[in-house]
Parts: structure tokens; C-alpha cells; sequence
């Protein structure tokens, strides 16, 4: 059995898939702080050549709630992102095909934030035909006061975990040997720079996994997925 555990993130880079892709179960982290910083509710996409960032608006709350007690803005106008995201892509190869699973993953009615991020999550995998089994952290038994490497562990343990991967910006946040002597094995995922066309333009790394179907079949995505990445 292979388990990664990631937090959500709204229409997260390839990398992010290419983890869910390579284990047996996905356990998204639900009762984590929100980071306002962070990638939860944004991510980039291609606009007239380059980099723009799309966002959720999230309601205002306490800095001290997690990702599962927070809420959606009311004002956050979903048609809005959809015209912005079919401007930017209509002419892309792929998009007739892609934009009706966008349009559905978006206009979903979900006001609480993880459960928005989360029917998203799943919905991309199940697009990408990722047979994945998908978890909430919350729903797992353990000890819920525990943090970093020992909550991890602890849901390694519950789900029979042979192999944790991680993706490789962990790798100073993870002890090896503290693994093994749990009998799990520690990898570390990096996903490699993959290059594809988009439209006539400089190529621009990293943007959401919109990005990557909008501009390559199917098929492409899936060798992506599979083969764009190292583990070590």
C-alpha cells in the first residue's frame, strides 16, 4: 500500500497529480489551518502568453480556523472565473472536450471550502481516469492533536501503509530512519519539467492542471503522469 497526504488546493499543477497517480490512497488533509498565502484557493493560468492568477474568494474568518471551517465568499461569482477561463483558452486544442468538466468542477454549489476543493480533487482523478482511492483526514481514527511526521505516521500506520511519498520539498521535514523503524519506506516524488505547445507562446511552466489538459489529449496527460517524475 502506497498513501501520500496532501492538503487541498484549487485546480492544483500537474505535480500534484502525478502524486495522487503514483500511491493506492490519497488522504487530503481537512483539518489543517487555511493559509492565506498559500495555494488552497489559487493557482495560475495562461492569459495572452502569460502567467495570471484565478482565485476562490473566500469568506472572512479567523486565522485559526482550518481549511474545513471555512466557507466560500457569497459574493465569489463562479460565471465570472468561467469567462475568464474560457477567454483564455477557447482557441487551446483541447478545450471543447476539458471545458465542460471545468465548468461542472466550478459551478459546483458547495459553499464550505474543503468540500469545494475536495469534489474537485476527485472529479479532475476520476477525469483522469486515476483509479486512487480518496480519503478525508478527519474521517481517519488517530490522534488528531498529533503534528508534522507524527500524524503522518499515525495515518500511515491506520491505512497498513508500506511506502509514504512525498513530494520532494518535504525532504528536510521527514526523517527516513523515523519511517523504517515503522516499517514504512520514505520516498520523495519531484516532478520533472515538462515542456508542451501553448499556442504560440513562450512556453510558461507550472500553471494549473487546466493549463496542461487544455493544450494535450488525453493520452499526453497520462504519460505526463506517469513518467514526468522521479522518485528517490
Amino acid at each position: 500500500m502506497r498513501v501520500a497526504i496532501m492538503q487541498p488546493y484549487f485546480l492544483p499543477y500537474i505535480g500534484y497529480f502525478q502524486l495522487i497517480a503514483a500511491v493506492d490512497k490519497f488522504v487530503v488533509y481537512d483539518n489543517v489551518k487555511y493559509t492565506k498565502k498559500g495555494w488552497i484557493n489559487r493557482n495560475r493560468m495562461l492569459l495572452n502568453g502569460r502567467e495570471d492568477t484565478f482565485s476562490l474568494a473566500i469568506r472572512n474568518a479567523p486565522d485559526s480556523l482550518n481549511v474545513c471551517e471555512r466557507e466560500i465568499s457569497p459574493e465569489f461569482d463562479r460565471e465570472k472565473l468561467l469567462r475568464r477561463l474560457a477567454g483564455a483558452y477557447r482557441r487551446a486544442p483541447h478545450y471543447a472536450i476539458v471545458f465542460p468538466t471545468i465548468e461542472e468542477i466550478i459551478c459546483c454549489g458547495e459553499s464550505n471550502l474543503f468540500n469545494y476543493l475536495f469534489q474537485s480533487i476527485v472529479k479532475l482523478s476520476r477525469y483522469l481516469q486515476l483509479k486512487t482511492e480518496f480519503e478525508i483526514s478527519s474521517d481517519i481514527p488517530i490522534d488528531h492533536t498529533l503534528t508534522g511526521q507524527d500524524k503522518v505516521l499515525a495515518i500511515c500506520n491506520f491505512a497498513h501503509a508500506k511506502t509514504y511519498v512525498n513530494p520532494t520539498g518535504g525532504v528536510d521535514l521527514y526523517s527516513r530512519t523515523a519511517f523504517a523503524n515503522c516499517g514504512v519506506e520514505l520516498k520523495f516524488l519531484r516532478s520533472l519539467l515538462m515542456e508542451y505547445k501553448q499556442f504560440d507562446s513562450t512556453f510558461v511552466p507550472w500553471l494549473s492542471i487546466v493549463d496542461v489538459l487544455m493544450f494535450n489529449s488525453a493520452d499526453a496527460v497520462n504519460e505526463l503522469l506517469r513518467t514526468k517524475y522521479e522518485l528517490h
